[in-house]
């Protein structure tokens, strides 16, 4: 194929509403009670969610899920979603019901919700998906906890997954007096879209050095956004809660640099960062809460615990 096609077809595909994963699992599957739940994000977009309620819980988690994912996860093993990322070893199926079956046993509410242009949320934005626009429903899932009376007074924890992570610390950039009695956040893998678009042009056999400039001019006509805009690098400048990152090192979709920095500029000293090891699978990350969710549980406990109440 040629080049100029390749890196068009990579600008024609990018952060444009395409065709949504579905939604293929349920809570009910985990045998957990659930309440199908609406409620409008920042700017009135029509977010579709599910509360998971803990009988005499006084804490509740929100989860933001990855880019291209539902509430539910994604079905990566069944196609079309699985010839997009066979290339990069990620064609097995990201469940996240054992997620919220391991946070509702903990003691926690959940409220897990489909962010704009995915699942059965609402249509916006032309259909392109930024950080600075999946923010605003970051900060209508928390207007919506706040807004709950079986939640009143409830500690709240974020569980901000990838774009969801994205979304979160631009939502801590635009409006952070709306963080002010969130205990924590976990966030699983956060990504910067020029990294990832470069090792996407390395997995294509091409220099990224060499058309990352026309790919990214390409995106902004396509969608009227520069390819650095939101970049969660700088925006980890305005996380003002405790944070705990977790990232597969080898990851072939990044840099461990990536990561790294975003951590380092967190500009407060309550933070963690956990590599994993051994895997350049990216859903080996999002996978990895269910497998061994001892660390990321025991963050939660220590900024959300009963002697923090």
């Amino acid at each position: 194929m040629e080049t100029d096609t390749i890196v068009q077809q990579m600008a024609d595909g990018f952060g444009t509403l395409s065709e949504r994963s579905p939604i293929l699992h349920t809570p009910a599957e985990a045998g957990l009670a659930y309440e199908d739940v609406t409620f409008p994000s920042l700017d009135g977009v029509p977010l579709e969610g599910w509360f998971i309620p803990a009988p005499g819980a006084t804490r509740v988690v929100i989860a933001n899920h990855p880019l291209g994912f539902t509430r539910a996860g994604l079905p990566s093993h069944l196609e079309p979603w699985r010839s997009i990322w066979a290339p990069s070893g990620n064609d097995v199926e990201v469940n996240f019901i054992p997620d919220y079956k391991i946070l509702h046993n903990a003691g926690y509410h959940v409220l897990a919700y489909d962010m704009r242009n995915f699942g059965h949320s609402g249509a916006a934005n032309g259909g392109v998906t930024a950080a600075r626009y999946v923010a605003r429903d970051v900060l209508g899932s928390l207007a919506y906890a706040r807004s709950r009376p079986d939640l009143e007074g409830a500690a709240i924890g974020l569980f901000s997954r990838c774009m969801g992570a994205n979304a979160t610390m631009a939502a801590m950039q635009l409006a952070p007096e709306a963080f002010d009695d969130v205990r924590c956040m976990v966030a699983p893998q956060p990504l910067t879209v020029r990294v990832t678009l470069e090792r996407s042009l390395e997995l294509a056999g091409l220099t990224a050095a060499d058309h990352i400039e026309t790919l990214g001019e390409l995106i902004r006509r396509h969608t009227s956004i520069p390819l650095d805009d939101f970049a969660p690098v700088e925006t980890a400048r305005s996380v003002r809660v405790p944070t705990f990152l977790y990232q597969v090192r080898d990851d072939i979709l990044t840099r461990p640099s990536d990561v790294q920095g975003m951590y380092d500029n967190i500009p407060i000293a309550d933070k963690e960062l956990l590599w994993i090891e051994g895997s350049t699978r990216r859903w080996d990350g999002y996978l990895r809460f269910a497998k061994d969710s001892s660390p990321m549980l025991a963050w939660f406990e220590k900024h959300m615990g009963e002697k923090y109440m």
